[in-house]
Parts: C-alpha cells; structure tokens; sequence
C-alpha cells in the first residue's frame, strides 16, 4: 500500500527541510531541500517501498529545489541512486561538470555521492515525477558501468516507456500483488531502463558481424532442441543452413566444442531444475529426459563427476550449492554456463 511521504501548503511548507524524508528520516539523504514562495503551494509525495527500493510520485503546483553539498555527503554517505521519470514540468539538474534538463518522457539518473543542485518546475499548471530510489550497488546489479551522475536518457524510447508503466502499476496496486510479483516487476522495469542506458551510452556494440549472428543462431537451435537425445552438429548445421564444418568455426570462437556446449547446458539445466523443484512434483528421471539425457543413469554419472554429488544428493542438501566443489575453470560472465566445470564433458 502507499503512504504519504509528506504533504505541504501554504500553512506548512516552511516545515519543509524537516519533513521531506518521512517522519523518522527514512527516506532519500540530507541535503537543503525548499519550496517556491509564489502562488499557491501544493506539494504532495507519495511512497510505495518493495524491498530495498521506493516508488515515489511527487506532484507540486510549485517549483521545488533540493541542494547535495560535499559537507551533506560527509554527514550522510548513503549511497542511492534515483531513476527520474518526468510527466509534467522540467527537471533541470546541475553539477561542477554543468547543466542538463529532463523533459516529460525523459529519464534522469542522480547519485547521493556526487554533489548538485536539482530544480522540479512546474509547468502552467504543475510538475509530476515517477521516481524510484535504490542502493547504488542494486543498479550496479543490472548494469555495472559507472554511468556517473546526472545522465539524461531521452524519451522514445519503447524500453523507458515500458517501464515507468510497471513502476506505475506497482505504485498502484492495493495489495494484490504479492512481495515477490511487485519486486520481480521492479527488477524487470529495472533491467528495461539497464538496457536504454547501454543503448545512449554505445555499451553494446551497434552492429554485428554475420559469425556473431551465426553464433546466436546456432545458440538459438541448440536451446530449442536441447530436450532431444539425437541432437547433433549434422542436425544443428542443417537447421542453421550452415556446413558441420562452419559450426566448428562458430564454436571455436567462442572457445568449445559442440560436445562441451551441450553438456553444459544439459547439466546447468538439469542442477537449476533440481534446486527449485520438489521431488513430490516431478522426479529425477523425468528431469534427466527433459534436458535430452538418453538415460537416469547416464545423467547421475555425468551430474557427479563434474559436481561431485549425484542429483539426489543433491536434491537432499536443497539446492546443494554450497556443497558444490568449486569450479576448475571459469567462463566469462556473460555467456550463460558461466561456472560450470568444462572436464569430462564428452559425448557418451
């Protein structure tokens, strides 16, 4: 449910600076925060938390100033970083690097750890923002780069747009979503904005060489087909229009064999499929086949020697992982079997 984080008018808005972070400072960080003495005064913030992180809808029929100093960041070193998503009025932030504006549409991203001024301005009538406050390091979760303070990510966007509107359908629900519904729709409009930042701030590379398409193809086939026990390099190169020989290629940049790759997908599958699964549900067996094993007990020999427990065993430690020995050779950690043991993964 939302609460009101603090409300102000003409009769109290003096008040401001000792009630902007809720009633017991839980909110935001210190730093000088006032309201516009002209025409009518109207501020209104409204609070929804989900774990660690707050939805907050700010409306205000006046213009409104918050001020981070280095001195503020000395007394108070929380690290949060805010997500701004204007729907009326102007944002205009600013910083020893200089100044930028958010318009309705716009994203603005601040950081608590880097000193500035932010302005809210009103519109004719009024200033509307959707923000969304978060412990840095649960940003740097989805996106790692150091994208600084102060990014301006412009509206258009189809991801920014698909988010605000999650956001904004948690902020509004009235309880009938779960804790783990409203904070999986968090981490998802999280991501959604992840991927608008790498896309302004050339992260990702714009273009792709055909290997590179080619590989995600054969990627592609190979996790479709993954459950079938006759998948081959003869089936994946006929259904990628492509020679046995040139799927060698592919996968010898990506530094593995089809033999490996598979296996390891299989396995990563299966391991994931066990921790979350109740034996009541669905058994070893049916797991063994649904990941394309030929046999049980093909899978229980493959599952031990590169874990070092049997899946039952497994099954037993729930989930087993920190059970598991730890990984003989490391894959870099975008590519999606990072962490599993890549010795006597052979065709059997």
């Amino acid at each position: 449910m939302t609460e009101t984080l603090f409300a102000l008018d003409g009769r109290n808005y003096r008040d401001c600076q000792q009630v902007f972070r809720g009633a017991r400072d839980q909110e935001y960080y210190s730093g000088d925060f006032w309201v516009e003495d002209a025409g009518t005064v109207d501020v209104r913030s409204e609070r929804k938390a989900v774990g660690a992180m707050s939805i907050i809808r700010q409306r205000s029929a006046s213009n409104l100033f918050f001020r981070r100093s280095r001195q503020h960041i000395r007394e108070d070193a929380t690290d949060l970083s805010i997500l701004w998503f204007v729907r009326r009025g102007v944002l205009s932030y600013s910083d020893q690097f200089g100044g930028k504006l958010a318009r309705p549409g716009d994203l603005l991203v601040t950081r608590s750890m880097t000193p500035f001024l932010i302005e809210c301005r009103k519109d004719e009538d009024s200033h509307e923002s959707l923000h969304v406050t978060m412990p840095t390091h649960v940003l740097r979760s989805s996106i790692a780069q150091d994208l600084g303070a102060g990014l301006v990510v412009a509206g258009g966007r189809p991801e920014l747009a698909m988010a605000e509107r999650m956001l904004g359908e948690v902020f509004a629900d009235e309880g009938r979503l779960g804790e783990s519904s409203a904070r999986l729709l968090m981490d998802t409009a999280i991501g959604l904005v992840a991927n608008a930042m790498r896309a302004l701030c050339a992260l990702q590379p714009s273009r792709q060489s055909i290997a590179d398409r080619r590989l995600e193809e054969v990627l592609r086939f190979i996790e479709v087909h993954l459950s079938d026990p006759q998948l081959s390099t003869a089936m994946v190169a006929r259904g990628c229009g492509i020679s046995p020989r040139y799927l060698s290629f592919l996968l010898r940049l990506r530094e593995t064999s089809f033999s490996e790759l598979v296996w390891e997908q299989r396995l990563a599958k299966a391991k994931d499929w066990l921790g979350k699964s109740d034996p009541r549900d669905i058994s070893i067996s049916e797991i063994a086949y649904g990941v394309g094993f030929k046999s049980p007990a093909h899978f229980s020999r493959m599952f031990k020697r590169v874990f070092g427990l049997n899946p039952r065993e497994y099954r037993g430690e729930g989930g087993g992982v920190a059970a598991l020995p730890a990984p003989a050779a490391a894959r870099p950690v975008n590519e999606p079997f990072a962490g599993l043991p890549r010795a006597s993964l052979l065709l059997q």
